[in-house]
């Protein structure tokens, strides 16, 4: 365990504290686990000019010499994973396996980048003049402003710094200000790896003044954001101004679909697994539950007596299902739940506070759910099941494509025409088939409308770091 104490902000290799500080809370108990400096506009700015002085020298070193450093990264936070997963447990409450697998996600990422690190490469291209040389140059675009949310305070840290760092720019990060601590970890890891000072900066406090600079700044030359579609429209709006290069991953409404010739028992554990991690507060969660009618009785009887199994608790005590995030996050989860009832939808299980503290909520599921249900549209990121009836493959691709979201879907059918028609037809970016895990550091991550631009992850996640220059050389005259 670790101890409560204040925890500043990471700038320039150095630790730097405020007069001005956040109360960090444990989810799972409601008690204070530290206090958090906020550093505010002042300290964002700093964050930014440490980068930006950084990124003269770290953009000129060698592929092998980042690959290096970042593999020592790696390795770091693989020694130190348990106190990672603990970090990780205590500042969100999520289970401690699940907190360990995360770290082992998220430390991928940093592996895996240093190995694309060596791979980067331009083009020569066939010249139409025979007087001419033609290339593609690819170098780093400058410093890069990074906002990550608070549900996975590892792996989407890991996720955007390590794939800009590898790529040769300098990073402000700015954590969630629920769940910074795994954070300020991971940096001083870094440090201890031998990254330079100014490479790496976490600036920490609350989002609002932060993220301002973070997005306006002329010295950031990209954003890479995680978050809310709301707050992913107001950081765009903000880089419009001096035209920046943007990365988002935002809002999600995630379908599951259960078609009749599946195997329902398989069907129920991807479920639970794309549902619960979490407590349901994952990007890629499932939200809404298609079940076809003629096996829609046997599904939802079943997933009942599976749901009724798992352990609601603290995330130190072998739990399934931690507590959510915050009191607010709970009302949320209510609101849902009695718009739903009061809509015509019918509480099956659970839909209540669990005994187990404030913030812990009882595995839901709700049945009869209709299109004009919050718990339709919007993204519950709780542990609710809604569930809705369908009969063909065109009513269901109808239905599970009326949102304006569209990272991920989920679907169970053993048949290969179908399973062809639906990554065809659904409006998603990814796509769990027999599955409910879809998300590794070699998947293109992202979503199609308003869940966001760009993706992350995979052989092409330096990309979006770096710029392209098109020489064409005069050789004649040379």
């Amino acid at each position: 365990m670790i101890k409560k104490k204040l925890y500043c902000s990471y700038i320039n290799g150095k630790w730097v504290k405020s007069s001005k500080t956040i109360n960090i809370i444990n989810p799972s108990n409601n008690l204070s686990i530290g206090e958090l400096c906020d550093l505010g506009e002042k300290g964002a700015k700093s964050a930014v000019s440490a980068a930006s002085n950084a990124f003269s020298t770290w953009s000129t070193e060698t592929s092998d010499f980042r690959a290096n450093i970042l593999k020592k990264w790696y390795d770091l936070i693989i020694k130190n994973k348990n106190e990672l997963a603990e970090i990780i447990t205590l500042e969100t409450g999520k289970p401690l396996s699940e907190s360990l697998a995360e770290v082992i996600y998220g430390s991928s990422f940093i592996e895996w980048f240093a190995e694309q690190s060596k791979r980067i490469k331009g083009n020569i291209l066939s010249s139409n003049d025979n007087d001419k040389k033609m290339l593609i140059l690819k170098q780093p675009i400058g410093v890069v402003s990074a906002i990550t949310p608070w549900n996975f305070p590892v792996a989407m840290v890991t996720r955007k710094a390590s794939a800009a760092i590898a790529a040769g720019c300098t990073v402000v990060l700015k954590p969630s200000e629920l769940t910074p601590i795994s954070c300020l970890k991971i940096a001083e890891l870094s440090k201890e790896a031998g990254l330079p000072k100014g490479v790496l900066n976490i600036v920490t406090g609350m989002p609002k003044p932060i993220g301002k600079i973070l997005s306006t700044h002329k010295s950031v030359k990209k954003i890479t954001f995680t978050g809310s579609t709301e707050v992913g429209k107001y950081l765009m709006k903000n880089a419009s101004e001096t035209v920046k290069s943007i990365s988002m991953e935002l809002g999600v409404n995630a379908p599951f679909i259960v078609f009749g010739d599946c195997d329902v028992d398989r069907a129920i554990e991807g479920l639970v697994s794309a549902k619960f991690r979490n407590a349901g507060q994952t990007c890629i969660s499932a939200n809404r539950v298609f079940v076809q009618k003629n096996i829609f009785r046997p599904f939802h009887t079943k997933l009942k007596i599976r749901l009724e199994k798992l352990k609601v608790g603290d995330g130190f005590k072998s739990s399934d299902i931690g507590p959510l995030i915050s009191e607010k996050a709970v009302i949320k989860v209510e609101k849902n739940i009695d718009d739903a009832i009061k809509k015509g939808a019918q509480l099956y299980l659970g839909g209540k506070r669990h005994m187990a503290g404030k913030l812990f909520f009882q595995p839901t599921i709700l049945l009869d759910v209709q299109s004009n249900m919050n718990v339709f549209s919007e993204e519950n990121f709780g542990p609710i099941i809604p569930i809705i009836k369908f009969d063909s493959d065109e009513e269901v691709i109808n239905i599970a494509n009326q949102t304006q979201y569209g990272l991920a879907a989920y679907f169970y059918t053993p048949n290969a025409s179908r399973i062809w028609k639906m990554t065809k037809s659904l409006d998603y970016g990814m796509f769990g088939i027999n599955t409910g895990k879809i998300s590794t550091y070699l998947n293109p991550f992202g979503g199609l409308k308003e869940s966001g631009i760009g993706r992350e992850g995979s052989e092409e996640g330096l990309e979006p770091f770096l710029e392209k220059k098109f020489v064409s050389w005069d050789t004649a005259n040379t």
